[in-house]
């Protein structure tokens, strides 16, 4: 059983706001949470896959993550589907492995330059602004990738102690 992670710089949401507080606070809370999970981990324990059929470790979450802020908030909202992939290159989790040569520091830079770029992103428009994603318009891309971006991070973060 994994404990549940206490930290001050990390404090759940109010079950009760309106809808734009409470995607970008929940959002917010698993970025936290990703972080914390890595913080004070060698780099052997960040690139450690603790299941060993998996690829997923917690450099390569960092990672894919990046690729997931990127891929909504400016593919999608910003309708630049030409922004070009951190790490991806078309394979299945690429950006999960090989992670021998990946750097710790250049990668969470990237990760954490790329959430600042969505917040920026994400307030320069409604919840309801229209996207597109792969030539196709995105009604509500505003809570689509939010919640995607939730969804992804909440899904592997609870894969990794």
């Amino acid at each position: 059983m994994v404990e549940d992670l206490v930290d001050p710089r990390r404090t759940e949401p109010p079950y009760v706001l309106s809808e734009r507080p409470m995607l970008e606070a929940w959002l917010e809370f698993h970025r936290t949470t990703l972080l914390l999970k890595c913080e004070d981990l060698d780099d052997a324990g960040r690139k450690a896959r603790p299941v060993p059929t998996s690829k997923l470790s917690l450099h390569g979450l960092v990672r894919h993550m990046a690729e997931v802020e990127r891929n909504w908030f400016r593919r999608a909202l910003l309708k630049e589907p030409e922004a070009p992939y951190i790490w991806f290159d078309g394979a299945d989790d690429s950006e999960l492995v090989p992670l021998d040569n990946a750097d710790w520091e250049s990668d969470v830079a990237a990760w954490q330059a790329e959430c600042e770029a969505s917040r920026a992103a994400a307030a320069q428009h409604d919840l309801d602004y229209e996207g597109v994603r792969r030539g196709q318009p995105l009604e509500a891309p505003g809570v689509v990738h939010v919640s995607h971006s939730l969804v992804s991070g909440q899904r592997h973060l609870h894969e990794v102690p």
